[in-house]
């Protein structure tokens, strides 16, 4: 199979980004999903007539003077007869008593014991919030597609909401392979590093709102490198960092293989990233990424990412790039498409020095990866690029 270059890589990757199932969750346990259908409004906000001040309610008309006959609170049901110049005390938030119309501000209020003088009468139905004001009874107060937040959970749970219907969350597992890889907490050994690619996929993918279901490690054999991955296709999206390259001891394609995971691509005509491996079976989606760290980070931002957010939102497969304007120059005589780490100010790019694929040093400094089209050989000062936005959580 011919390598692809990234356009064509994006394309097949969206052909296969199916919509996870819809589940129904309770209402607090929903943050970060998102809804699989429109919601309308069970009941109007407010329920019922609302006093907007502290003050007191009166049937408007032309008496100066009231007599006080009650006090209306927040939580209250209670009715008032309101015969003649009546008023009733009334508080913010609480229900204006049916026979009342017009809620006049304590400010313009001089009170004499039990009775009340108004100094300035407001106009009728002042200060009085009607039912549905707000939202009516079947208005639509949420569309379908969008995302959980905190205030979208609390505006839900105002109109006693117990559960909401949201795209499920795929459930992730990563696979890290190499010999060389030692977790931290004790002496690197000869010819040791430690295991960072793992960690920053599962700390990306967390800042996303995508957690990791499980994260294991692999030597560089290929028995043990069939068997991980055996294990691994229960889940939606299987990531596999490393071992994916021709070298020797590169097992994770003969691996999938074995395991019958169909190859949709292998090899994208970019730089870094090119052994980025993507295939299927069944349900499982699988990115085998390459193992230097940075070419692992620029193949999960590229791909992984809009993947993940269309399967667990719906809508349309989207790789989110701006424009804005190269502030130096920039060589690709490589012919390849360029991911480089840059840093973006009110439009401006400035490619960072830091460019190596084996360390992830440029991109924790970067907020934004350039993207140069393999097509394009050079680029000048004041000359238009398109770019990423990244660590910007």
């Amino acid at each position: 199979m011919k390598m692809v270059s990234v356009s064509e890589a994006l394309s097949l990757i969206s052909k296969h980004a199916q919509d996870l199932p819809a589940v129904k969750l309770p209402l607090r346990e929903s943050l970060g999903y998102f809804l699989a259908e429109d919601i309308h409004a069970p009941i109007s906000i407010p329920p019922f007539r609302q006093s907007a001040m502290d003050g007191y309610a009166i049937r408007f008309g032309t008496a100066e003077s009231y007599e006080v006959v009650g006090e209306s609170k927040a939580g209250d049901f209670r009715e008032f007869g309101m015969e003649g110049a009546e008023a009733v005390r009334i508080l913010t938030g609480a229900r204006v008593p049916d026979l009342a119309d017009t809620v006049v501000v304590q400010e313009n209020i001089c009170r004499e014991g039990s009775k009340i003088r108004i100094q300035r009468m407001p106009k009728p139905f002042a200060n009085v919030r009607p039912i549905g004001e707000q939202v009516k009874q079947g208005d639509r107060i949420a569309k379908k597609g969008t995302k959980v937040n905190a205030h979208l959970l609390g505006f839900l749970a105002g109109f006693g909401l117990e559960e909401v219907l949201v795209i499920n969350k795929p459930k992730i597992t990563v696979i890290v392979t190499g010999n060389e890889l030692q977790t931290a907490g004790s002496p690197l050994r000869p010819g040791g590093v430690y295991e960072c690619n793992g960690i920053a996929m599962e700390a990306t993918l967390a800042e996303a709102g995508f957690p990791v279901a499980s994260l294991g490690q692999v030597e560089d054999e290929q028995f043990a490198t069939t068997k991980a991955i055996a294990k691994a296709l229960e889940a939606d999206v299987l990531l596999i960092s490393g071992g994916i390259s021709t070298g020797d001891y590169d097992f994770v394609k003969t691996a999938l293989e074995a395991n019958g995971v169909a190859e949709i691509f292998y090899q994208v005509n970019q730089k870094p990233g090119r052994p980025l491996w993507f295939g299927r079976k069944g349900k499982t989606l699988v990115f085998a990424l390459p193992g230097n760290p940075a070419a692992m980070a620029v193949c999960l931002q590229v791909y992984v990412m809009p993947l993940l957010r269309k399967i667990s939102a719906g809508g349309d497969f989207s790789f989110d790039l701006e424009k804005g304007i190269l502030f130096g120059d920039l060589d690709n005589a490589c012919g390849k498409g360029r991911f480089l780490c840059a840093s973006e100010e009110s439009g401006m790019l400035r490619l960072l020095g830091q460019q190596a694929c084996n360390t992830l040093g440029g991109l924790a400094q970067a907020n934004a990866l350039v993207y140069v089209e393999e097509s394009v050989s050079q680029l000048g000062f004041g000359d238009k690029v398109q770019f990423l936005r990244i660590n910007r959580w």
